[in-house]
């Protein structure tokens, strides 16, 4: 069996893949919140994922990601039976997971994939969960099932209102806080803007509150420095400090910056992938 070969692969939502890779020494290692570094081919760039499961007795992991960028969209079209190029991991600090009491987990987009493992280590530690799953529509949402087993409560929200709350998780959020419920302990998972208006949001409440960060990271062990944030007015390192932080600590503003680096290179290169498909379609 080849090393890091895919061993299942589902699609999970439009331009979201769950990949099941045979790697079984950081199955055996991984824990709640860590994440790998992972090369579709010998040319790709390094992209870091977050571990959505993990299966010690099979010896694999299970990568979820959105193709959004040219390294994702390649790495999608990888089949069964064939391989990623590399992997580092685990990598990153794991969640400090304890007893806590209720503990709301609210994730939006691809985070629900990010958040599923922390909301399976909190359940299995005695905390009762409540989730709250975001997505744009309906078809975005996924990993319901599996969260719904774990949580007392789970709620829904579309953008669109084709399911659930017609609005953001912050609106469920809002409301459940307003009617007077208690949580001692927030984890927020999703993109930069809904975390920042979660932290924003639980810090009028006083409630404490985790989101797990993802910036531009290349080598994922703390060398390069690319992946910098500001947190509590020191930097820190996401890869080997995080990815989790206190979110009433982060500065959003500053990570939203950095995110957007590369973003004109990205755009590039989907242009000149889409010059070249309709090349090889008028060659046909």
């Amino acid at each position: 069996m080849s090393k890091f070969q895919v061993m299942s692969k589902r699609i999970m939502a439009p331009e979201v893949t769950r990949l099941e890779v045979q790697a079984p020494r950081v199955a055996r290692k991984a824990q709640a919140g860590q994440f790998v570094m992972v090369r579709f081919d010998e040319r790709g760039e390094r992209i870091p994922l977050t571990i959505a499961e993990a299966d010690p007795e099979k010896g694999t992991i299970a990568i979820v990601f959105q193709a959004v960028g040219h390294s994702t969209r390649e790495m999608a079209k990888l089949a069964v039976g064939e391989s990623l190029a590399n992997m580092l991991g685990p990598l990153g600090q794991p969640t400090e997971v304890r007893r806590y009491g209720r503990v709301v987990c609210a994730a939006g987009g691809v985070g629900i994939a990010f958040i599923y493992p922390e909301i399976k280590a909190f359940a299995e530690a005695g905390n009762e969960v409540i989730s709250i799953l975001a997505a744009r529509t309906k078809e975005l949402l996924f990993y319901v099932d599996e969260i719904r087993e774990l949580s007392s409560e789970l709620h829904l929200a579309t953008d669109d209102g084709s399911l659930g709350h017609h609005g953001l998780v912050t609106d469920v959020l809002r409301g459940l806080l307003e009617q007077g419920e208690h949580y001692d302990y927030c984890i927020a998972i999703g993109p930069i803007p809904m975390m920042k208006a979660t932290a924003e949001l639980t810090k009028e409440y006083g409630l404490p509150t985790l989101v797990s960060l993802d910036p531009i990271m290349v080598d994922g062990t703390g060398m390069c420095g690319g992946c910098r944030v500001t947190v509590g007015g020191e930097v820190k390192f996401a890869c080997v400090d995080g990815p989790g932080f206190d979110g009433h600590l982060v500065d959003f503003e500053e990570l939203t910056k950095r995110k957007r680096t590369f973003r004109e290179e990205e755009e590039r290169c989907r242009l000149e992938e889409a010059a070249d498909e309709l090349e090889e379609e008028s060659e046909r």
